[in-house]
């Protein structure tokens, strides 16, 4: 039986905790969060005030880190020091700069779920050409979420760390190349703290091919986060879902989260004994093209307040 050992405790630590329980050859040994929601942890299980404590006394083979970015990133590599295999929830982080390589960073996978939805794991795989991205996200985030260290963006970072980035980051990776101009637009309607409503952008990469983002948090229909790529062979492929879970498969016979979560979990084991790495594993120091990329967004775009929105 494999001891997990879960970093944070709070509505995503949650997901995890339900994905965890049902999952044979694993048990949840310990939380690790000075405030957990104590009543929604599993009877029995061990809670300790700090990282630190909790993997000296279990030694776990798997620790997920379901903690607020920055947070999120120091308890993985700790983690990894004592000699886990390592989930950490995206983005773990919002300064690329972190992301310098340390020892122990090849143990820590970033939480890409969705990542392993059907088909995608043949596409990782083999890597075909693809000129042109396009991700669509359109969610309804209202200002209760946007609370605690969701607030700034220094801790949590904007609607592409956090809403966006599965399926940018699964964009960008099949797409070499650095950004050489970065067309954006991010609008604040709704005053959620300093996250955006809603930001735009296209992106050229050297070699000719492009990304393009649309991605809101303002959206009143049904949630759906997708990705449509356009081939060099000029195949197009569209990952589908609600959160890319439908992945290149039937949209109705999607897996559910805590299906993929399992998925990434059990891959992560195997590659902690040795066995290949799986194609749909998103290593930690894979993730730092992402920010950069995402902090260019960012850094270039055009700001719209609400008076310039409304107009």
């Amino acid at each position: 039986m494999r001891r997990v050992l879960l970093v944070g405790a709070g509505e995503v630590g949650v997901k995890h905790l339900a994905a965890l329980a049902v999952m044979p050859g694993v048990t949840v040994a310990g939380v690790a969060d000075p405030a957990p929601r104590t009543a929604l942890l599993p009877q029995g299980v061990q809670v300790f005030a700090s990282t630190p404590v909790a993997l000296a006394a279990l030694s776990p083979d798997l620790v997920v880190v379901a903690a607020p970015p920055g947070v999120a990133l120091t308890a993985a590599r700790e983690a990894a020091g004592a000699g886990a295999a390592v989930v950490v929830e995206k983005p773990a982080t919002t300064d690329p700069a972190a992301l310098a390589p340390r020892s122990g960073d090849g143990r820590v996978f970033v939480g890409f779920q969705p990542h392993f939805a059907p088909g995608l794991a043949r596409l990782l795989a083999e890597r075909p050409a693809v000129v042109r991205a396009e991700v669509t996200l359109a969610v309804r985030r209202d200002p209760a979420y946007f609370r605690s260290w969701r607030r700034s963006y220094a801790t949590a970072g904007g609607v592409l760390h956090q809403q966006a980035v599965h399926g940018l980051a699964l964009a960008l990776r099949l797409m070499p190349g650095t950004v050489e101009t970065a067309d954006a637009t991010v609008v604040h309607r709704r005053g959620l703290a300093e996250t955006e409503d809603h930001v735009t952008a296209a992106l050229a990469l050297t070699g000719g091919r492009t990304v393009h983002v649309d991605a809101r948090v303002d959206h009143h229909g049904p949630p759906r986060h997708k990705l449509d790529l356009h081939l060099a062979d000029g195949r197009r492929l569209h990952v589908r879902g609600r959160n890319l879970g439908a992945g290149l498969g039937d949209p109705a016979a999607a897996p559910t989260d805590e299906e993929l979560r399992r998925a990434m979990y059990a891959a992560v084991l195997d590659a902690a004994d040795g066995r290949p790495i799986h194609p749909c594993l998103f290593p930690l120091t894979a993730l730092r093209r992402p920010l950069e990329v995402i902090d260019r967004v960012y850094r270039d775009a055009r700001i719209v307040r609400a008076h310039a929105a409304a107009a």
